[in-house]
Order: structure tokens, then C-alpha cells, then sequence
């Protein structure tokens, strides 16, 4: 008996499938899910969500937010979230190093403008973790050809 997935966000539904597993980036670690879980509210950190389905796994970065889960289903409110195949590398590459810019310039910002770089630095971080693990390479949104290297 699989768990109903979907991950939400404000604009579209990212993900819904019944699916075998969902690893979720909890705000205390990792947490893993299988079908018939007891009932859980908890908060999303920055991370990758994985849906196993039948022995195949669907990568979806997100940047927050929070998840429902019961017996039945699990619900993801997330603040962003993209599929690995959505994710543009260069462009995350260079959300990252804008970020990192900014947090090593500390100094002269404020502690909230600290904050702000160092979350946008997470959620590149995330976006580029999820992409790679799916071997997309810099400069596309597809993962490599079959047999090219």
C-alpha cells in the first residue's frame, strides 16, 4: 500500500504520486516516511525531498516550509520547490557565488541582510546538490544523453 506525495507551492503542484518512500529534510534532520506513518507536522529546512517509487527516485530541492504527514498521505507546503531536471546549474552556480559574495562582505550589512545571504546561499547550495545528484551538467536543465559521458 503506497502514501499519497504531493508537494505544494504557491504558484503550481510540484510532485503528486503514490509512491513507496519519501525522505524529507526535517528541521531536526532527515526523516523518512513510509506508508501507514503515524500522524507528524513538523517544519521543511532547505534540502532534498527523494519519492521512491518502485525501486526509482524522483529528486525535488525545496527551501522550506512544512509538511503534513498521516497514515495515508503526505503533504509538502514548500516555500520553492523544482524538480532536479528543472534546475539550471550555471544559473544556481552563480546564485551561489552572488550569496557567498555577500556573506563574506559582513561587515558593513546588517544582521538581517547576513541572513538573507546565507539562506540564499543554502537554497543555491540545495538546488545544486539535487541537480548534480542527478547528473545534469553546467549550462542545461536535462540530464546527460544515454551513453555520453
Amino acid at each position: 500500500m503506497p502514501t499519497h506525495l504531493q508537494i505544494i507551492t504557491l504558484d503550481r503542484v510540484t510532485y503528486e504520486d503514490d509512491v513507496d518512500l519519501v525522505v524529507l529534510p526535517g528541521i531536526d534532520g532527515q526523516l523518512g516516511v513510509l506508508p501507514r506513518h503515524a500522524p507528524t507536522v513538523t517544519a521543511l529546512q532547505a534540502g532534498e525531498v527523494v519519492a521512491r517509487k518502485s525501486g526509482e527516485e524522483a529528486l525535488i530541492a525545496v527551501t522550506g516550509g512544512f509538511v503534513q504527514v498521516s497514515p495515508e498521505s503526505v503533504v509538502v507546503l514548500a516555500d520553492a520547490a523544482e524538480h532536479a531536471e528543472e534546475i539550471d546549474i550555471e544559473r544556481a552556480q552563480a546564485a551561489r557565488d552572488r550569496a557567498q559574495q555577500r556573506v563574506e562582505e559582513r561587515p558593513p550589512m546588517t544582521d538581517v541582510d547576513v541572513a538573507r545571504a546565507e539562506s540564499a546561499l543554502a537554497r543555491s547550495l540545495i538546488r545544486l546538490k539535487v541537480a548534480e545528484k542527478n547528473g545534469q551538467r553546467p549550462g542545461t536543465g536535462t540530464p546527460p544523453a544515454v551513453g555520453t559521458g
